[in-house]
């Protein structure tokens, strides 16, 4: 059975307000919501081929809606450890949505076999395992987790 991923909504969880990663304070001085973009979300857009449709919604400065949820064919997500309980919130209402999760970044990579309702991970580096998790999904053999042994070559 072949799995079409057309739709594909990156998502940025929350960093707590409470936290020396929100710059909470600070921000007001340059009127900014956010210290800092998802680059680790922004270059998996750009790993992407260019026939899926993708959107970006980072919840650090805007919500997250069950439309966007529901317009994707699968959800990535990325976090550090400090965004878990929005990581957690995130994939509930994806888990809820029936919308498959994949999670990537720090905190899935290092925690990746006590996370529960996430459908596949990508762990490490994904700069070689994005491409053929790709394949894998719409052959439907996607495996749970794909992990690059590794860093990845900088010249490419």
């Amino acid at each position: 059975m072949r799995y079409k991923m057309k739709n594909i909504l990156l998502v940025y969880p929350e960093v707590p307000g409470n936290t020396y990663w929100s710059f909470k304070h600070a921000l007001k001085f340059v009127h900014k919501k956010s210290s800092m973009p998802p680059l680790g979300l922004i270059t998996i857009a750009a790993l992407i081929p260019p026939e899926y449709n993708i959107r970006l919604v980072d919840i650090n400065i805007g919500l997250l809606m069950e439309e966007d949820v529901l317009w994707a064919d699968a959800v990535f997500i990325s976090a550090m450890i400090i965004q878990k309980e929005s990581f957690i919130k995130v994939v509930s209402t994806c888990n809820r949505l029936h919308v498959p999760v994949v999670a990537g970044g720090p905190y899935p990579t290092s925690s990746y076999d006590k996370i529960e309702g996430v459908d596949h991970f990508l762990l490490g580096e994904v700069e070689d395992t994005l491409k053929t998790f790709l394949s894998d999904y719409e052959n439907g053999c996607a495996k749970k987790t794909y992990s690059q042994g590794g860093r990845p070559d900088l010249s490419n």
